[in-house]
């Protein structure tokens, strides 16, 4: 109930433009009944009485156009409910621009399902990796315009040359891995295309003096990323060391912040499952991730005839603000070119 004026008649005087109606003379009091609709009442000056459902005759016409208009409102706030429209304050909450936050995407809820009407179920809570893995993975997927180039590299010279390096460094106790080999070509390909060695600050690019390099590790409470610092300051045997160190101390529980951060680009490394290719999320706030696939033998024209070269297919997602497509060709080439001949590193 609120105090307003008083008269002996209301007169409404309703007018479409958009969504508002108002009654004639407006002036003394004034009532909210809906957020789009405004009744104000024409009173003698000085006059008030507490009023609480004024009786209100609407002319035929009046009440046609009110008709329409609350079909409006209606049929207006099930767009916004489904999230086909904003309203001024939610447009004026969105991100604008820049990096993004995530925030104000107006996504559908997630559908709630009884599993258990279709069949039996067992329910196992998320361990707390996959907690943490999963919102920065959303997070990534969600904001990151991310486009995957694929490409295969020749390796087999650069497999005999690490299996030959393995059988005369048996009594050392280090095993030198494929992956090691990847790390130094990357860190390569990184310094001739440094805009995959940046990382997108609002509308800056920050470009890093320093080569981190970032590997999946799989565990078994989930997937983690310990990061190999300064990988253009090690050889290949300091680095299959201390990736034999970090990925022990993965799969034991025991890697600590920083173990995992600092990394300026992440290899994911499927080539000990399966799989051809796939896409990798990039792990924000770098550019770019590097996907290995297994390796098989496939025939390759030499220009002459095909002949059984060892293929290792490449898959690199990168973020389009950032890169091109045309620049992430020219990475994966020259990536292929180093796997194929080592020696490139060098020059």
């Amino acid at each position: 109930m609120r105090q307003l004026g008083r008269s002996s008649r209301y007169e409404l005087l309703v007018h479409k433009d958009g969504v508002a109606a108002n009654l004639r003379d407006v002036g003394v009091g004034v009532a909210q009944v809906l957020p789009v609709l405004t009744v104000a009442y024409s009173v003698p000056p000085g006059s008030t009485v507490l009023l609480e459902e004024p009786e209100i005759h609407l002319h035929p016409l009046a009440q046609a156009v009110l008709a329409e208009l609350f079909a409006d409102v209606q049929a207006f706030t099930q767009r916004v409910m489904t999230g086909s429209v904003q309203t001024k304050a939610q447009a004026a909450k969105a991100p604008a621009g820049g990096g993004g936050t995530g925030v104000g995407l107006d996504l559908l809820p997630w559908p709630k399902v009884d599993f258990s009407k279709f069949g039996p179920v067992e329910r196992k809570e998320l361990g707390r990796i996959k907690k943490i893995s999963g919102a920065n993975l959303t997070r990534n997927a969600v904001v990151i315009p991310a486009v995957t180039n694929h490409d295969d590299a020749d390796i087999t010279d650069l497999e005999a040359f690490r299996v030959q390096l393995n059988k005369e460094n048996e009594k050392s106790g280090i095993k030198v891995t494929m992956l090691a080999f990847l790390i130094k070509a990357c860190v390569a390909a990184l310094k001739k295309l440094p805009d995959f060695n940046s990382s997108l600050d609002g509308d800056s690019l920050v470009y890093k003096q320093y080569f981190h390099i970032g590997f999946a590790a799989d565990t078994p409470n989930g997937l983690v990323v310990p990061v190999l610092k300064d990988a253009d300051k090690k050889g290949i045997f300091q680095i299959s060391q201390e990736m034999s160190e970090l990925a022990k101390k993965a799969r034991d529980g025991k890697l600590g912040p920083a173990d995992m951060s600092g990394a300026c680009f992440t290899i994911s490394s499927l080539g000990g499952i399966g799989g051809r290719y796939f896409t990798p999320i990039i792990n924000a706030p770098e550019v770019a991730i590097l996907g290995l696939s297994k390796s098989a033998m496939k025939p390759v024209w030499d220009g002459e005839q095909f002949v059984p070269r060892l293929m290792l297919p490449l898959s690199l997602s990168y973020d389009h603000r950032v890169i091109d497509g045309a620049l992430a060709a020219r990475f994966n080439a020259y990536l292929g070119l180093v796997l194929a001949d080592y020696r490139r590193i060098l020059l």
